[in-house]
């Protein structure tokens, strides 16, 4: 029997293998160095970060979760800005940037589960929280993370603890708390692709009871192409500026009692982001051969040629879609009182709004054809009182939620479709309430248990009207969620972990219901969401100079919507593809030291997602890679002078994937593997109290798709903005 593989398979396989092998070696050269180093060393260059993931304070490789986390100084040592950047260093973790052409969106994916859409009618499958307050929509969510105190990535299902919409995963932005040390930082960065970007941190005490700390900067970046028919247009393709600020302030009167109110805001603009629109590739669709249009264009049917060559320029001659612009802001007060030495209460309470203005020109041509100018708009606000007590060896976290969203968008004036008029207006409110609790009890000093449960409520009313009046519909669900889990600490210091999480998201309204042309009964929501995760793991310090964490898990997934959009008579039509899925998959971290100077991170992810036919066709998880890489080596030397120089490299590679849910090569949606380095060079002098780095990002310049679409008319290719940059950082801390 004969085997033949072409080139393209045969280049992926090799791929894997090399990344597969490259860190087997590392492991192995790990065990090597620690021999070496352990004579050498007594105490542990590795730091382990205290995480609040089950919200208590643990130490990283003691909570039964799959988890990545950075501390703010590895943040800001690794030239990471923002969620985007971290989603290329987390194993199973991709996070695109989609949301109607808005420049800062994020839209995370764990494990093969996120939402690349933003209306208000779509809730994510990855939660967002900062400081334990949950962000409802995805624009805006690209939240900056210069000068916090870490950021956590929980994979898996954390519907106990987190609740709806963590099917997939949650991520904590943890920000620092006022206290008593004076600490002044300051940040400066200029850059290639006109980078420019200041910021400031200010911690002081302001009395014995008081103090606070203030973080504020700016930020902005040049485009990558021009909007050659709107001569006026303010911004070019890709460009982006942001003004942004975070004050808290802490009342402290004694040991047991703490009270922080924080405010933040932030304010960005910029154009829209770089995408084109592929039309010779679907010689039956409505561009092409100019059916749906009912008038000819000045040239006849639409071709690529109409397209702007540059993919990064754009052609559309609509200035309204050329400006994308968000706001945020938000107020929240955590109120933390120790009622005993065994029990202590704690309350967040928070009132967020965002809105924001985007839209694509779908055709990308002169021509006003399809093009979607919108607006829209969320005020949401949460309440979470917490009850938690620790007696000997049994300690527990219990509360009660109540969340409530109202929201909207909006195209209307400057909407086209078909070349004539398009009406779009939607509405929803959301009101969530919950009560949970979550059990630990230490059977022996090595062997912990813990459960919880949380039972979760959910009604949402939502309005549609596409031109032909509105449509109202409401909808309740409810759901219990639990979890198990089980850890021990072995001999040699490691932790070994198995767990059964479970995890809820209500259901949902089409986004796009343009399907209410043809049925008037369509606008319905869907069923709960479920998914049931099954895991192992190992983790902690094998030794002062390496630690490492694995994950093995299984997770399944109920009644799972996948959006498919398509071009229908009334317009541009989402509706929800509902699935059953099942993802497996392996999970890999390490940081080891090969010498005092030479460390080297290293993350593997691998998932595997098996989706149930429909109607004899087999369905794939968009965006979703089925590997996931990095490599981050840093070498660190002093000077002859005491000045230290750092330099570190990190890779980040993530496979192909599929842009929507259809592995069908003639839809042309698949989305190419990519590959980003990373560089930064830093000099501190010695018993100086500042920084200077040279970096490069994205130093080969790989332009890579962050999302493709085939409507059926056309194919939609949403282009990444991130193109290499080169510059200096300087830092000053005093």
């Amino acid at each position: 029997m004969e085997i033949t593989l072409n080139n393209t398979h045969y280049n992926k396989l090799a791929k894997k293998a090399f990344y597969v092998t490259v860190l087997a070696a590392a492991i192995s050269g790990s065990l090597h160095a620690q021999e070496e180093l352990a004579e050498e060393q007594t105490d542990s260059k590795i730091e382990s970060i205290t995480v609040t993931a089950t919200k208590r304070s643990q130490v990283i490789y003691e909570v039964p979760i799959a988890m990545s986390a950075f501390s703010g100084d590895a943040l800001a040592a690794q030239g990471i800005s923002d969620l985007t950047d971290v989603g290329k260093f987390v194993p199973n973790l991709s996070i695109t940037g989609f949301s109607a052409g808005h420049t800062s969106s994020a839209n995370p994916f764990i494990r093969g589960i996120g939402l690349q859409d933003h209306l208000i009618t779509t809730d994510p499958g990855v939660s967002v929280y900062v400081d334990g307050v949950y962000l409802g929509r995805q624009v805006g969510q690209n939240w900056n993370l210069n000068n916090i105190e870490r950021i956590e990535v929980l994979r898996g299902p954390q519907g106990t603890l987190y609740g709806r919409n963590s099917i997939g995963g949650a991520i904590n932005i943890i920000t620092k708390e006022p206290n008593e040390d004076a600490v002044t930082k300051l940040g400066l960065q200029l850059g290639t692709r006109g980078r420019a970007k200041a910021d400031v941190f200010v911690n002081r005490a302001l009395s014995e009871d008081f103090s606070f700390n203030f973080n504020a900067g700016y930020n902005s970046r040049d485009g990558l192409g021009e909007f050659y028919n709107v001569p006026d247009a303010e911004y070019d393709v890709g460009e982006t500026k942001e003004l942004y600020g975070r004050l808290s302030v802490k009342y402290a009167p004694n040991d047991d009692f703490s009270l922080v109110v924080t405010t933040d805001a932030n304010d960005g603009e910029g154009g829209l982001r770089p995408y084109t629109t592929l039309i010779d590739e679907i010689p039956t669709g409505a561009y092409y051969t100019g059916e749906r249009f009912g008038f000819p264009t000045p040239s006849g049917p639409l071709r690529n040629s109409d397209v702007s060559a540059d993919p990064y320029d754009n052609a559309t001659g609509t200035e309204a879609v050329t400006t994308v612009s968000n706001k945020a802001s938000g107020i929240s007060i955590t109120a933390d009182w120790s009622l005993s030495d065994t029990l202590s209460t704690k309350a967040v309470i928070s009132n967020r709004s965002s809105e924001y203005k985007a839209g694509l020109d779908d055709d990308s041509t002169i021509y006003d054809l399809d093009q979607y100018p919108e607006t829209g708009d969320a005020d949401q606000t949460s309440i979470e009182l917490q009850l938690n007590g620790y007696y000997d060896n049994f300690d527990f976290v219990s509360g009660i939620y109540w969340f409530n969203e109202e929201g909207s968008n909006r195209q209307g004036e400057d909407s086209s479709f078909n070349g004539g008029g398009n009406s779009f207006a939607l509405d929803q409110e959301t009101t969530s309430q919950a009560v949970f609790v979550n059990l630990g009890y230490d059977l022996t000093d090595d062997l912990r248990i813990s459960g919880g449960l949380r039972y979760t409520k959910d009604e949402k009313e939502a309005t549609a009207n596409v031109g032909i009046g509105p449509t109202t519909s409401e909808d309740d669900w409810s759901q219990l969620s639990y979890e198990l889990s089980a850890a021990y600490t072995l001999d040699n210091g490691l932790n070994a972990y198995a767990s059964i999480q479970s995890g809820y998201q209500s259901g949902q309204f089409p986004a796009r219901p343009y399907c209410l042309f043809g049925d008037p009964d369509c606008f319905v929501a869907s069923d709960n969401i479920t998914a049931v995760n099954y895991e192992v793991g190992l983790k902690g310090q094998v030794t002062d100079s390496f630690s490492m964490s694995i994950a093995l898990f299984n997770t399944e997934y109920e009644d799972l919507p996948y959006q498919v959009s398509t071009t229908l008579e009334g317009g541009f039509s989402t509706t929800n593809l509902v699935v059953e899925q099942t993802s497996r998959g392996i999970e890999w971290e390490s940081t080891m030291y090969f010498t005092e100077n030479f460390k080297l991170h290293t993350s593997l992810g691998y998932i595997d997602v098996d989706v149930q036919k429909l109607d004899g066709v087999k369905p794939v998880a968009p965006l979703t890679p089925d590997l996931t890489a990095s490599i981050s080596p840093s070498y660190e030397f002093e000077l002859s002078n005491g000045a230290t120089v750092n330099a570190r490299v990190d890779y980040s590679y993530r496979d192909e994937m599929y842009g929507e849910p259809s592995s069908d090569p003639g839809r042309l949606t698949q989305i190419d593997s990519r590959e980003l380095v990373n560089f930064d060079l830093s000099y501190a002098p010695a018993d100086a109290n500042w920084k200077v780095s040279l970096y490069g990002q994205n130093v080969f310049d790989e332009r890579y798709d962050n999302a493709r679409l085939n409507t059926g008319d056309y194919i939609l290719v949403v282009l990444s903005n991130d193109a290499s940059e080169f510059g200096l950082r300087f830092s000053s801390e005093f």
